[in-house]
């Protein structure tokens, strides 16, 4: 792959990765208009980590350690949320076949 079309690569990896992580302000913004309060849905936190994920590659690839400091924790506090989610999903089923 040649540089212009390297750089071209990372842009549009770049570019998906901000689309994903401004998806779950949409996403959640949809949900608490349909629920006519504010929730957080399990798709804000997923589409939080794969934006979030994507733009700590992006960081890291570009070296830039603003960047990649802004970026990186998300990724462990998405995931934290999203195996609270599970847990408490894990717990309410098992109470509910009790």
């Amino acid at each position: 792959m040649s540089g212009h079309a390297k750089e071209w690569f990372w842009i549009g990896f770049g570019l998906i990765g901000q689309i994903m992580f401004t998806g779950r302000f949409v996403v959640q913004w949809i949900a608490s208009e349909k629920a006519k309060m504010s929730v957080v849905t399990k798709s804000f936190w997923v589409f939080g980590i794969i934006g979030s994920t994507i733009l700590s590659i992006y960081a890291i690839y570009r070296r830039d350690p603003v960047y990649i400091l802004g970026q990186v924790p998300g990724v462990f506090i998405y995931a934290r949320n999203l195996i609270l989610m599970r847990n408490t999903d894990r717990s309410n089923s098992t109470q509910e076949s009790e």
